[in-house]
């Protein structure tokens, strides 16, 4: 399957001695680096980890490239293929592919050596619901093309899309294997992949009350201290606020957390911006299974035990958690970042900020509605007067079928027809 990451991956190892590819385990990162290997150290295998152990330097040795799969098992590869690249008389060529960060920190952070590129599950112009006709690189031109095309995706076929998940291996599956499969996925990062990363952990119920309570607030700069109130469930007692953040950090580790940060312009007038980042898990369809919810229930408008505020629904909540995991797989492929702009007040807020080295942006808003009304586009409308031309382009992405531009400039795109 080709993914909008290959084009960025083989840039920079035609160029580069050594690159890390990260993300949550089935993303696809062995699938995509095995493709591009001729030597595979394979450290999540027992008997290869064993020989490693035994002789390090397997690893830096045979015909490249030589892929080192979930080098975290073995820590000191980090150092061993650093110090390799640093050789300058030995021909490097090496992928480092990692499901979570080391318990142990290599001695050295690998900058200038090693580069690091994120794997995020399928975006939805990767899972061919419709034929993209809008692309991020356009709108970051500031030439505000032309927007136009069609696509037959209903709110039932994005809803599909949230649960059937962005993992490769796990969507194609029937509806009641992809629930077992999810399941066990959410029972393997908290029971197993945990211990492995060295987190110490040790009361799984209190973590997984608190993961359904940070999944409860996906698509929300909710409080830390307000998700982990809302983790104190019935008679349970909430977590310490230490213990708290020891869940975050160590699932942040494992990459099933992926925080939306704030956008923290320096080069403009904006003033009063809020600085918590938006909640979001790496798949918005492992928010769903921990708290229980399917596709029927996401469309009949079920909601959660979970005490946390939300304007809107939880299937507006996870379409933006879907459409922002999106966007950070364009905006990847464009070198650029992906945050959420909000005021103090919460008077002003928009969903998705893109933006360039130079500081200047494209702002998307994410709507569940099929049609955009003039009360839909105020935030945009807003940033475009304090921004002037450092807002190179404005749209609001939505369920709806057609993409054209407004009278007044901003751009409305079916999220199916968004693309790199």
């Amino acid at each position: 399957m080709p993914r909008i990451v290959d084009r960025r991956l083989d840039e920079l190892l035609s160029g580069l001695p050594a690159l890390s590819i990260e993300g949550p385990r089935a993303v696809g990162k062995t699938e995509t680096a095995l493709r591009r290997a001729r030597t595979v150290h394979r450290l999540d295998d027992d008997q290869q980890l064993e020989l490693v152990l035994g002789d390090p330097t397997r690893l830096v040795e045979g015909d490249p490239t030589v892929l080192i799969d979930e080098w975290q098992r073995y820590p000191a590869s980090w150092d061993l293929v650093r110090r390799h690249v640093d050789d300058r008389t030995k021909k490097s060529s090496f992928l480092l592919t990692g499901s979570a960060a080391p318990s142990e920190r290599p001695t050295h952070s690998g900058a200038g050596r090693i580069v690091t590129l994120r794997m995020h599950p399928l975006s939805l112009s990767e899972r061919s619901l419709a034929t993209p006709t809008v692309s991020l690189n356009e709108l970051l031109s500031g030439e505000r093309p032309l927007i136009a095309g069609e696509c037959d995706a209903t709110l039932a076929d994005y809803a599909s899309e949230i649960a059937r998940s962005g993992f490769p291996g796990i969507r194609p599956m029937s509806r009641v294997l992809r629930t077992d499969l999810l399941d066990g996925y959410i029972e393997r990062i908290t029971d197993y992949d945990l211990d492995e990363a060295g987190s110490g952990i040790r009361d799984r119920g209190a973590l997984r009350r608190w993961l359904a309570a940070y999944a409860a607030s996906t698509a929300t700069a909710a409080s830390f201290a307000t998700v982990r109130n809302a983790a104190g469930q019935g008679s349970a007692e909430p977590p310490s606020p230490p213990t708290a953040v020891a869940y975050q950090r160590a699932l942040a580790q494992l990459w099933l957390i992926e925080e939306l940060p704030a956008w923290l312009p320096t080069r403009n007038r904006l003033r009063r911006l809020a600085s918590a980042p938006k909640h979001h898990l790496a798949d918005p369809a492992l928010a769903l299974r921990c708290l229980g919810v399917d596709e029927l229930g996401l469309l009949e408008g079920q909601t959660t035990d979970h005490a946390l505020p939300r304007d809107g629904t939880l299937l507006g909540a996870m379409f933006e958690s879907l459409v922002a995991l999106s966007v950070r797989v364009y905006a990847q492929a464009n070198r650029t970042r992906v945050y959420h702009l909000r005021t103090h007040g919460g008077e002003h807020e928009v969903d998705l900020i893109i933006e360039r080295g130079d500081g200047r942006i494209v702002a998307l808003e994410v709507k569940l509605s099929a049609t955009v009304k003039d009360s839909d586009v105020r935030h945009l409308a807003w940033l475009s007067e304090r921004l002037g031309g450092d807002l190179l382009d404005a749209a609001v992405v939505t369920t709806g079928k057609e993409a054209y531009r407004r009278r007044d400039g901003i751009g409305v795109v079916p999220a199916a027809l968004l693309t790199a």
